[in-house]
């Protein structure tokens, strides 16, 4: 019966195939050749399991039936770009038929993830913010709220305060709660919502009933139970792959704008990357929050009797064993209810307990966290484990070592916070951290499968290929075999390393070495033997020369040498011709910086004015895949017509950084507008005035230490491609004034460091599609301006002000349209 009604759905869609040959263009054709396909398999799966009439086969036949022909509607009205969706739940659906049994069985997950303990703390400011966004601003396109975060950081306990909110309660007729996790299908979601939603009494809608019907009938019903009635919906744990389009359609056809759809996930679905919502990110506890949610655990109703509380004067030491559980909740009662358990079966004093505290265990909890995660990534996830724990990651640092150890094919670091396995240190998506839990399980996944060591901590059984080493302020210890083997080389720790120069004649196969602030005073000569090495980073350490050797290293491709204070570099350095990123600050050497031989530079920062014009830089001329340049030390001397001139040749340069000389203003660089591919510029360093014009195509602007007395607004104010705009310390006036319509395309406004602003003004019209403002360390700018109220696109407030300016503001009417206020003393 399975195969038949299968059979049955690939002849309509290879018939439809067959009517469309012809009319269609090819990429529609080879969309809809992808979904008979993924159906075709299903077809042999099912001939070779030799399936029965199990529930679970019933409801996955379902799910295909319902998608098919949602991808073939999809295919009707030319909409082909978007079968993706349902080519994905097709493809999970014959991945879960491979897993069935004859009989169909399949394990499911009966959890809903509800916190047993009832202990919550650190939410008031979520739930404000989630409620804020849920049920004050009823904008109609804006109907989700996507409460997103790593695995056991709280989501599904916001989630659960929410919904049973008295407000939430007050505001919807209906409630429904449904835990999606990997065994669920479609049809299962549609009838718990029905279960949930149906009108008392009615028995039509009784759960043997509703077996009988198919996908479409159900969301039919659906769609007739919540017309026109306020309902708030919950799927909790959402997978990436589970198609919400129908879902969602069904629910549009009635008021929905009146209806509101709350989902928690740790990863970011692909369905909502294509619609408008809110999302929520979670973010770990602080400090006092995670004292508070230890102690309410571990002291909680039926642990200990109360002579064996946790005692508060050990408030410190439990402080300092909090570190290790990052902020995470779940590490956090894991933590309390393993030491809690202990007290009460052994007895043993507190002070000894704090000791003994296994967070093993907390990785056992996050296991089902990893194998959810997308498996092109687990590579990417394992090599993690080189970081310094608590370090915050460079995504060019990041995708050049993936790159390196052959695992830069798929993606870049965003993929990694669309799994919430990093968050974002800022805006531009440049800087990572990763949780030192998560950190912890990425060590232990990278010992298992991909031959990492950390020296001294961990052991494999096989030869390492990749090894962190921790070196103390007067100890360095190392193996003196199996390392011929090694890939990569991280040094972590107080930088102290007597290693002989014949330590590095065993590295025969090494690619990276990284000693990034590692407090390195001295590279040895011998580092030259490295023939195979690609990656070198020595940013942030004590090193004022590099060995002539390095010119040695053939296959070097990335050289980062910033943050050293003042480097001799050998003038070999500059003839490698297998360089492609040079990271560095403060270089000198014999003869000027040339470029004739590097023509598959890609980055570049930060060279010296006067060495970068070397020679007329007639190498640079053919320097056409550099993209990113930074060039110091300009001052009011400095020949930037000649500068400019070079610049304008480089076709591919999108990222500039411009930096002045110690306190001496910059020259005029009226010149700018001639670099037509430059999108994102920096000026850093004092400006008399700003530039009259700017590169065209120009969408991120930075204005660092520019410390202008005549107000920059109304001049940026009229660029018309600039999405985002910093302003730090650029600016030394009290008045700041954008006018009428202007920045009609800006997206993030972020001032900083404007010691004495007292007035900011916005004109009618101005403004219109912001989305983020960000304030930080204005002192004498104590108000808002009221016209923020009118800016209908901002999502966003974030400010770091004084107690009193804080308080004025949040309890001012400016903010109260924001859906996202974020102000902190």
């Amino acid at each position: 019966m399975v195969e038949a009604v299968i059979l049955s759905l690939m002849q309509k869609l290879n018939k439809y195939q067959e009517e469309r040959t012809g009319k269609a263009n090819q990429f529609e054709i080879g969309e809809m050749e992808r979904v008979i396909k993924e159906v075709r398999e299903i077809v042999d799966i099912v001939r070779d399991k030799e399936f029965g009439e199990g529930r679970r086969v019933r409801y996955l036949v379902s799910d295909l039936i319902h998608m098919a022909h949602y991808a073939l509607n999809l295919y009707k009205h030319r909409r082909a770009h978007v079968i993706e969706y349902s080519y994905n739940w097709i493809g999970e659906i014959k991945m879960r038929m491979l897993k069935l049994g004859a009989d169909g069985a399949e394990t499911e997950s009966n959890s809903e993830n509800v916190d047993e303990d009832h202990v919550v703390v650190g939410l008031d400011k979520h739930i404000e913010m989630v409620l804020r966004a849920m049920i004050f601003h009823k904008i109609k396109y804006r109907s989700w709220v996507v409460i997103k975060g790593m695995s056991g950081i709280g989501k599904t306990t916001l989630a659960r305060e929410i919904y049973n909110h008295a407000d939430v309660i007050n505001r919807f007729k209906y409630r429904a709660w449904v835990c999606v996790s990997n065994v669920l299908t479609l049809r299962e979601i549609f009838i718990k919502l029905l279960m949930q939603v149906v009108v008392d009494g009615e028995n039509l809608h009784t759960s043997s009933s509703l077996e009988e019907m198919d996908n479409q009938t159900l969301l039919y019903m659906l769609h007739q139970h919540l017309q026109g009635l306020p309902c708030l919906i919950v799927l909790d744990d959402l997978p990436k792959h589970i198609p919400l389009e129908p879902l969602w359609e069904a629910l549009q056809q009635q008021e929905y704008h009146r209806s509101r759809l709350v989902v928690t996930s740790h990863m970011t679905h692909q369905f909502i990357k294509t619609e408008r919502h809110d999302v929520h990110k979670m973010e770990p506890l602080d400090p006092i929050m995670s004292w508070q949610l230890f102690y309410k655990t571990i002291n909680s109703e039926n642990k200990l009797r109360s002579e064996q509380e946790f005692p508060k004067e050990l408030e410190y030491q439990g402080k300092l064993m909090l570190r290790k559980c990052g902020g995470l909740p779940l590490a956090i009662k894991e933590v309390a209810n393993q030491l809690a358990q202990k007290k009460a079966s052994t007895g043993t004093e507190w002070e000894h307990l704090l000791e003994s505290v296994d967070f093993g265990s907390t990785l056992e909890l996050l296991e089902p966290f990893y194998q959810k995660l997308d498996p092109k990534l687990l590579p990417r996830f394992m090599y993690l484990a080189l970081f310094k724990e608590n370090t915050t990651l460079r995504a060019n640092k990041l995708l050049q070592i993936w790159e390196v150890v052959g695992e830069a094919s798929y993606g870049n670091a965003d993929d990694l916070v669309d799994e919430s396995v990093i968050d974002e240190v800022n805006d531009k998506s440049t800087r990572y951290l990763m949780n030192p839990v998560l950190h912890r399980l990425s060590i232990k996944k990278a010992e298992e499968g991909i031959g990492f060591e950390i020296l001294g901590s961990t052991r494999l059984n096989g030869n390492p290929r990749h090894r962190v080493i921790i070196c103390s302020r007067d100890n360095f210890s190392y193996s003196t075999n199996q390392d011929k083997y090694l890939v990569s080389l991280f040094f972590h720790g107080g930088g102290y390393f007597n290693a002989s120069p014949s330590y590095w004649k065993g590295f025969e196969n090494l690619e990276v070495l990284d000693f990034e602030d590692f407090g390195l005073k001295a590279l040895p000569e011998t580092i030259g033997i490295l023939m195979e090495l690609r990656y070198l980073g020595l940013r942030n350490n004590y090193i004022n020369e590099l060995p002539k050797s390095v010119g040695f290293l053939e296959k070097l491709e990335v050289l980062d040498i910033a943050q050293n204070f003042v480097v001799q570099v050998p003038d070999i350095v500059w003839e490698m011709d297998s360089l492609r990123h040079v990271y560095m600050s403060d270089v000198i050497s014999e003869k000027p910086f040339t470029m004739d031989v590097l023509q598959r530079l890609k980055t570049l920062t930060s060279v010296s004015f006067d060495d970068l014009i070397y020679d007329e830089l007639l190498g640079l001329k053919k320097s056409t895949s550099l993209e990113k340049l930074g060039v110091q030390d300009l001052d009011g001397k400095t020949h930037v017509s000649k500068l400019f001139g070079l610049l304008s040749n480089l076709k591919s340069i999108k990222h500039l950084i411009l930096t002045g000389y110690c306190f001496r203003c910059m020259p005029c660089l009226d010149e700018l507008a001639t670099l037509h591919s430059v999108r994102t510029l920096k000026l850093d360093g004092r400006l008399d005035r700003l530039p009259n014009s700017f590169p065209y195509l120009m969408n991120s602007l930075t204005l660092a230490n520019s410390c202008l007395d005549e107000d920059p607004m109304p001049l940026l104010g009229k660029l018309p491609q600039l999405h985002k705009l910093i302003l730090r310390n650029a600016y030394t006036g009290q008045q700041m004034g954008i006018r009428e319509f202007g920045f009609d395309d800006l997206k993030v406004l972020c001032i900083e460091n404007l010691l004495k602003l007292t007035n900011l003004q916005i004109g009618k019209g101005a403004l219109q599609l912001l989305r983020k403002l960000e304030i930080r360390n204005c002192p004498c700018l104590d108000t808002l301006p009221k016209e923020v109220r009118s800016l209908y696109s901002l999502e966003e407030l974030k400010m770091v002000t004084t107690k009193a300016i804080s308080t004025k503001i949040r309890n001012s009417r400016s903010v109260s349209k924001i859906r996202f206020v974020n102000i902190n003393p």
